[in-house]
Order: C-alpha cells, then sequence, then structure tokens
C-alpha cells in the first residue's frame, strides 16, 4: 500500500471495535473507532476517512440511515455494511453501499472486502 488508508469503523459494540481496530492495523490501515453515529458524522465532517466500516443495528439511528446521512455529507466516501444480519442485504436501502459484510468472529471476509473497495474504487464517487 503506498498511501496508508483510513477507515473509520462505527459499532456500539466496544470490544467489537477493538477486535476491528487491532485486525484493520496488522493489515497496514489507519483505524479509528467510534461507537454511535453522531461521533461517525462529526469524524466525517471533520477528518473524513477513505472507508466507513458501519454496523446495522445501533441504538438512536440505525446504519442504514446513518449511511445517508454520511454520503449526504461525503458522497466520496466507500461504504462497507457490516452486520450479523444477513436480512438487510436484500432491503433497497442498503443498496448504496459498496459492499456488505455478515459480521464473523473470522475478519478475513471483512478485511478481504475493506481492500477489494478500496482498490477497485480508487476513482471518487460521482
Amino acid at each position: 500500500m503506498s498511501e496508508q488508508k483510513r477507515i473509520l469503523v462505527v459499532d456500539d459494540e466496544e470490544y467489537l471495535c477493538l477486535l476491528y481496530r487491532d485486525e484493520l492495523e496488522s493489515e497496514g490501515y489507519e483505524v479509528r473507532t467510534v461507537c454511535d453515529v453522531a461521533a461517525a458524522l462529526k469524524m466525517v465532517d471533520l477528518d473524513p476517512p477513505d472507508l466507513v466500516v458501519l454496523d446495522i443495528r445501533m441504538p438512536r439511528m440505525d446504519g442504514i440511515e446513518a449511511m445517508g446521512r454520511i454520503l449526504g455529507r461525503r458522497n466520496d466516501l466507500r461504504i462497507v455494511l457490516n452486520t450479523a444480519y444477513s436480512s438487510y442485504k436484500d432491503d433497497f436501502r442498503s443498496w448504496p453501499a459498496d459492499a456488505y459484510v455478515v459480521k464473523s468472529a473470522d475478519t478475513s471476509e471483512l478485511k478481504r472486502v475493506i481492500r477489494g473497495v478500496l482498490t477497485s474504487h480508487g476513482a471518487p464517487r460521482d
């Protein structure tokens, strides 16, 4: 990786944030984590990442609504929805995401998807 890519992980489960941070930093990414959407929106406004890993089921605002707000602020951001619920994949509201991953203790799928999104989507989003 020539330039270190920055990833923002948004998940209300703190232990998952720690796991994803460790796993993604070991892949060479700069990783920031937040446990709620309000903090994520603030980070997107102040210091946008290259990619957002976004949980769907969170208190106060779900990830689908959060994705809409994030893309409304920065439509060039890449978003990977990361959820324990595969049923959201068929929900048309999830379609603006660049990828959809079902959560697992094995992070290899998430890492593979992130790598693919970041390398195949080098051009800015329209």
